[in-house]
């Protein structure tokens, strides 16, 4: 028997639907923390040579580019990208989009290229399709409503159609959020409208409590667009109800679902509680790739003048970015802390300036330095106005910038050259936050609200710092919440941080191993990807 019949044999093979995966800082079809998240899976899951594919969408245009306007304020602007390291597999499906045809090809990302599993990119966009159809994969979450139900059939019904094609024999099919579900309607109608075979094949994550998170559409329109095939309306209904909820839906068709840290899970079984006939939701806390985000660097120190050597030479190649982008000089010896993740209003973006005057003199007294970067959705006017607002400060404070165009490679700059890592948001709305994890790996000390993955990996004063640990707001207003986080936070700051960091460098950089150690025990990608085989993919029993 051949060493591939073996692989064949002792673990099934996964196909992973996601609408964006984050593999290289030269691919820009991902948005932020769920596309960086499917990106470690897709690339742990390659080295530890597991039978898997990706299935994800080549958006044309990404997630836009971030601009200054002449405002003052920021603007969001899209371009064409081309993508040489693809490979055409000469794939070309067709499927059916509020009743009319669309084709759709698939290219192909080699395992070789970057050390990833397989995965298949879908794309619209070529001359045989009417330009209304040939936009459907340019923008990653479109705003417009139709525009994002189409996409979620192309990445479902269409995907599903080009494995087939490829003769890739699927055993598992993992649908990493809700946007996949056309896949699991047609699978039912490949069973006869069996849900029982769906669910024997099919697994689900969902990953945050967040009302805006559970997509919901009215099903007529889901219908109308082709998305349940050809289940009639209110049997589709009846999975996930006339507000159509694809979380719900997901949870009926599935055999299996998995929230993404042990909190989280806590947290949804609460939310989902009342959905009958939902399958079992287990928690798997999420991970990032070490190979890929941490820098070999912090490994190579003995001592602990070496290891903050290592810091030092990484906040200033850092700096050089933001001098590069925001015109400031940075100075290497002072704490800079950084707030760099998805803007929007429960991760509170502008928790630190809550009382302006406080943080106004830290940064006067240049006790700290401060940078703020990351994206939000054209439509949350929220988080736009948060990010306008680090603008303003930006503009005001000499050292507080912004950088835009939050990537893969800014992403790992900032990792790498933060001292702190400052996570904020509204507990327990985080379901798991892996920024933090990958800034733990090159020595950055993770300062976190006790959510999401912190209560698991944080270690107040070990190797973070834990905002109102064990303290229930959650009865509370949100401007409760607010003033009592604020305070807590500003305390850790002013009494415990800036003390250590410039009068107990030992200690600082006791703080700092530990962070690292911690992460490279636990929080790696490809301890994520065992438990997934061994829980989702191919359970463990007796």
């Amino acid at each position: 028997m051949s060493k591939e019949s073996l692989k064949r044999m002792t673990l099934p093979k996964t196909a992973y639907f996601s609408m964006e995966i984050a593999i290289d800082a030269s691919l820009h079809t991902y948005a932020g923390g769920l596309g960086f998240l499917a990106g470690s899976h897709m690339l742990s899951a390659g080295q530890l040579n597991f039978p898997m594919v990706g299935v994800t969408v080549l958006w044309t245009n990404g997630y836009g580019e971030q601009t200054i306007g002449q405002d003052g304020n920021i603007a969001l602007t899209y371009q064409d990208r081309q993508y040489d390291c693809l490979v055409d597999t000469g794939i070309e499906v067709e499927v059916k989009i509020f009743g009319e045809p669309v084709k759709v090809r698939a290219k192909k990302l080699e395992k070789c290229t970057f050390g990833s599993v397989p995965i298949y990119y879908l794309t619209t966009d070529f001359d045989s399709n009417k330009p209304e159809h040939r936009k459907l994969t340019k923008i990653l979450y479109d705003g417009d409503e139709r525009t994002r139900v189409s996409q979620e059939v192309i990445l479902g019904r269409a995907g599903l159609k080009v494995l087939e094609a490829a003769h890739e024999n699927i055993d598992v099919f993992h649908i990493n959020e809700g946007h996949a579900l056309p896949a699991l309607f047609a699978l039912l109608e490949k069973f006869g409208g069996n849900l029982s075979e769906v669910r024997k094949r099919a697994v689900f994550t969902t990953h945050t409590p967040v009302a805006s998170g559970n997509e919901t559409h009215p099903v007529e329109l889901l219908a109308e667009a082709g998305f349940f095939g050809n289940m009639c309306q209110d049997e589709a209904a009846s999975l996930g109800g006339t507000n159509f909820s694809l979380t719900v839906a997901a949870l009926r068709m599935c055999r299996k679902a998995n929230a993404v840290s042990q909190l989280h899970g806590h947290v949804t079984e609460g939310m989902w509680e009342w959905v009958e006939h939902r399958c079992p939701i287990v928690p798997i806390t999420n991970s990032v790739n070490l190979h890929y985000w941490q820098d070999e660097r912090i490994n190579s120190y003995k001592t602990d003048e070496e290891l903050l050597s290592v810091k030092k030479t990484m906040k200033r190649e850092l700096f050089k970015q933001v001098k590069q982008q925001a015109g400031k000089t940075y100075d290497e010896d002072v704490l800079t802390i950084v707030w760099a993740r998805r803007f929007t209003p429960y991760k509170r973006a502008m928790l630190l300036f809550h009382d302006y005057d406080r943080m106004a003199k830290l940064l006067k007294d240049k006790k700290v330095q401060l940078i703020y970067a990351g994206k939000f959705h054209p439509l949350d006017t929220g988080g736009q106005a948060m990010f306008n607002q680090a603008l303003a400060y930006a503009e005001e404070f000499d050292n507080v910038s912004v950088l835009l165009n939050y990537d893969l490679a800014l992403s790992g700059l900032l990792k790498r050259g933060a001292d702190v890592w400052l996570n904020t948001p509204r507990r327990p709305l985080e379901a798991s936050g892996t920024s933090g994890m990958s800034a733990n790996m090159n020595g950055a000390i993770h300062c976190s609200t006790f959510d999401g993955w912190a209560v698991e990996g944080t270690f107040d004063g070990i190797n973070g710092f834990i905002i109102n640990e064990h303290v229930d707001l959650s009865n509370l207003s949100h401007e409760d919440q607010d003033n009592l986080d604020h305070e807590a936070m500003m305390d850790l700051i002013e009494n415990r941080i800036i003390p250590m960091y410039y009068n107990d460098k030992s200690q600082w950089a006791d703080v700092m191993r530990n962070a690292i150690n911690t992460a490279e025990a636990y929080f790696t990608s490809e301890r994520m990807v065992i438990e997934y085989y061994n829980q989702l993919y191919k359970p463990i029993s007796l």
